[in-house]
């Protein structure tokens, strides 16, 4: 059976997916999810507002990475269980279906594999060679932290340098400016609108010229207008675009999109779960061919 075949089966609900468990012998190795260890996001005006992982940018390619065979270990920057974004906590993210968000939130509180994080420092101590890819859940909060983890970098840089699968979902891939030069003077720049200066730090930023996604503008205007009543520091398009990245996005907002480009998969938007997840499936299986 084809992976886009098996997701359109096995990721119609949720429900098909949890309790999930493998055999040994069915394992085809460890996935590392980083996960931000964020709660809160500072606007441009200076006001903290409440952020998080969302859940289903989590649950829905974890649970098919599971299904898939394979094992997962989830680590953050402090070591810390991610907090759940409140506003992903909605049966709308689950094709309207709110026991498929009752088991989605199940899985987070629940299984093993969301249980006992480990830090990132961790994770680099004990090497990353033992994983086959790395996978990050959106959400807002990897602005936070992950943009500007040098932990997080040395992350990235391995699994570009070995050509492992490297998926981000939603405002994921804004982390990709912790491998800039200079990460802090970027997002410092960025901040202050100031994109020249930003455009100096990404020397030696591994995805440059790198096609890809994430979550557009015209989403983040209606996020900040409907939701935070306020702006955010910088865009995240905007942000990638700057560090030499070649951004695309969907022909409407909150579309399905996502991107394959050598090792590196985005997702642009929450809706775009289950693509991404394809994607990373079917590179993984390229891996074992």
């Amino acid at each position: 059976m084809s992976i886009i075949r098996w997701l359109a089966i096995g990721l119609s609900t949720v429900a098909t997916l949890i309790p999930l468990h493998v055999s040994a012998s069915e394992r085809k190795g460890i996935v590392l999810i980083v996960a931000s260890s964020a709660d809160s996001l500072v606007l441009k005006d200076g006001r903290t507002i409440a952020t998080g992982t969302y859940l289903n940018e989590l649950v829905i390619p974890a649970t098919a990475l599971i299904e898939a065979g394979y094992e997962l270990r989830l680590a953050t920057p402090t070591g810390k269980k991610p907090t759940i974004d409140a506003r992903s906590r909605v049966a709308s993210h689950f094709a309207g279906d709110d026991g498929a968000l009752g088991r989605a939130i199940g899985f987070f509180d629940t299984h093993e594999s969301m249980q006992r994080p480990i830090s990132l420092e961790r994770a680099l101590n004990e090497g990353l060679d033992r994983y086959v890819a790395v996978f990050v859940p959106g959400g807002h909060a990897p602005f936070t932290d992950l943009a500007e983890s040098e932990d997080f970098a040395a992350v990235l840089r391995h699994f570009n340098k070995h050509g492992k699968p490297t998926a981000l979902l939603c405002h994921a891939p804004v982390a990709l400016i912790a491998a800039v030069r200079n990460p802090h003077g970027f997002r410092t720049a960025m901040a202050n609108g100031d994109e020249v200066s930003a455009g100096r730090a990404p020397y030696d930023w591994p995805y440059a010229g790198y096609e890809m996604t994430v979550f557009s503008n015209t989403e983040e205007v209606g996020v900040e207008d409907r939701i935070f009543q306020g702006k955010l520091a910088f865009y995240a398009a905007d942000a990638l675009r700057v560090a030499g990245g070649l951004v695309t996005h969907a022909k409407k907002p909150f579309e399905p999109h996502a991107v394959r480009y050598r090792e590196l998969i985005t997702g642009q938007n929450p809706a775009s779960d289950h693509l991404l997840a394809s994607l990373l499936l079917d590179a993984l299986q390229s891996a074992h061919e």
